[in-house]
């Protein structure tokens, strides 16, 4: 059984979500919220497996709201639902904790999907949000400092390189397995440290504009 809570404002909204959640087998909407203090308790009370978050919430907004979930709630996965599309909020969102991130606009074709990929903990972002938050970290000053956090940032990366959201999930998990197994941090693999020690360099943000192909056409430094 899925457990899910939506946070929205609007009644319309979080009816017609729950009508098209609700058509799943074995996924179950346990909590409604219309503004964001009422999203943090019943998500508490309700320990959803996944929390759909509007970001314009009355009282406390999406990030706030996003921020208590991941704190009180490890297990619990915020997938971001809402009409904004601004580079830095996205940015703000992960780093609150939202794994996930799908406009409206795009609903119809991968609300169900992001679900159910976020169900498994595994990141969800549609690919018009993944060349946001691409564009806005290839715009941020490199010697500016980062809101994402290493994980977030090797997201970034993959995104880069062009993979899709199944390859994505894939990686993350391989390596979060390997972590468990030998207790080595998250890249322990030799292409995924060549990745990492690339993309803290100086010259990745202006090689990918230059080369979109990735990093292993980069010649710099």
């Amino acid at each position: 059984m899925t457990r899910i809570l939506i946070a929205d404002d609007h009644d319309v909204v979080r009816s017609g979500l729950r009508s098209i959640v609700e058509t799943q087998s074995g996924w179950d909407v346990v909590a409604e919220a219309a503004d964001g203090k009422e999203a943090i308790v019943k998500a508490v009370e309700t320990k959803p497996d996944v929390a759909v978050v509007e970001y314009a919430l009355p009282l406390i907004n999406g990030i706030e709201v996003t921020r208590q979930i991941r704190r009180r709630l490890p297990r619990t996965e915020v997938l971001i639902f809402t009409m904004h599309d601004n580079e830095e909020l996205i940015g703000q969102l992960l780093s609150a904790g939202a794994h996930g991130f799908l406009l409206k606009s795009d609903a119809k074709r991968h609300l169900l999907e992001a679900i159910e990929t976020l169900a498994a903990h595994k990141p969800f972002f549609s690919n018009k949000v993944s060349e946001i938050l691409l564009k806005y970290h290839l715009q941020r000053p490199s010697r500016s400092p980062s809101i994402l956090t290493p994980r977030e940032r090797e997201i970034v990366q993959l995104i880069a390189e062009g993979h899709s959201n199944k390859q994505i999930a894939s990686v993350l998990t391989s390596v979060s397995r390997r972590w468990k197994r030998t207790g080595r941090p998250s890249c322990a693999s030799s292409s995924c440290r060549r990745r990492r020690s690339w993309f803290a360099t100086p010259c990745a943000t202006s090689s990918w504009r230059h080369e979109p192909t990735g990093p292993s056409n980069a010649r710099c430094c």
